[in-house]
């Protein structure tokens, strides 16, 4: 029997999107029983186009939060605990968050949704991302982590581990998926599918350079390992921007560790991430070292 998904997607004005994400859910070969889409005080039309639709598909529901002056990821959490409150009674296997820039083929659902049949342990389960020509980055990422764009958690994961915690800084998607992991979920990306991710996440190489200060400071807050992040810092500074993305992913990291920024998650969860983080770090040594060993000399 195949299992019944529900899915939520907070959406802040949107309407150069959204109804490209509707086309894809409706085209779908197994079809959410519920999805519930949270206006996050949205004032660009994304309201009148999602209602619009809503009227002709009786599985579409429109929920309007109050606008709201503040821009922080915590308000992503706060739309998806609305919509997740209109699931009250509604009977589902699968709980999924899909982002409102996100769409994909039309054997995506179903195919998701097979392996959580296939494997009563998955916890959490999605697919990488693409945009444009680039696609998510593995190197650093292992295929136990899952992207954001789109989350599909069983049911018993996601009630286990407490839903999504509202961290204003960022970085909710991965709490969730770690914290499934260390609760002894299983958690995958399957690269047979991707979706397709249709905002660029910046082009100038000013934009780039701060999004990675960024992303080293949340690593930082989020328990990052600083030997983990050398590594990874050098590794980035591999691809652009050329260096000085690598540069401003450690400044980022040290200047968190430097003001003692706050780490808004468990002590349980820290010494959890950093065991993973080195584990594959000795693991990608060997790696190296084996190849090394096994090359003929010249």
């Amino acid at each position: 029997m195949m299992l019944r998904c529900v899915l939520i997607t907070p959406a802040r004005n949107e309407a150069k999107f959204i109804e490209r994400v509707v086309h894809s859910l409706i085209a779908q070969t197994i079809k959410p029983v519920r999805w519930i889409i949270v206006s996050d005080g949205s004032t660009d039309g994304t309201d009148e186009i999602v209602t619009r639709y809503a009227g002709a598909e009786s599985w579409i529901e429109l929920v309007r939060m109050p606008e709201r002056k503040e821009r922080h990821f915590a308000g992503k959490v706060y739309c998806f605990n609305a919509g997740y409150q209109r699931l009250a009674g509604v009977t589902y296997d699968v709980i999924g968050n899909l982002d409102a820039d996100i769409t994909f083929e039309a054997e995506y659902l179903e195919f998701l949704l097979n392996k959580f049949a296939d494997d009563p342990q998955l916890g959490v389960a999605g697919t990488p991302f693409v945009e444009g020509a680039e696609s998510y980055d593995y190197r650093f990422t292992s295929r136990h982590h899952v992207s954001g764009a789109c989350q599909l958690f069983r049911r018993e994961c996601f009630e286990e581990i407490g839903g999504y915690r509202p961290i204003q800084g960022g970085g909710i998607d991965w709490v969730a998926v770690t914290t499934a992991r260390m609760k002894g979920w299983k958690t995958r990306t399957f690269t047979e599918l991707v979706c397709m991710h249709h905002r660029p996440m910046g082009t100038a190489s000013h934009g780039k350079v701060k999004a990675w200060y960024s992303l080293g400071k949340q690593d930082y807050y989020l328990g990052g390992h600083l030997l983990w992040q050398v590594f990874r810092s050098c590794l980035q500074m591999r691809s652009r921007p050329y260096v000085l993305g690598g540069i401003a992913l450690l400044a980022g990291f040290i200047w968190g560790s430097v003001t003692r920024a706050h780490r808004p998650i468990d002590r349980e969860l820290i010494a959890f991430h950093q065991q993973e983080q080195m584990q594959r770090l000795r693991d990608m040594v060997q790696k190296v070292f084996t190849r090394i060993t096994a090359s003929p000399a010249k």
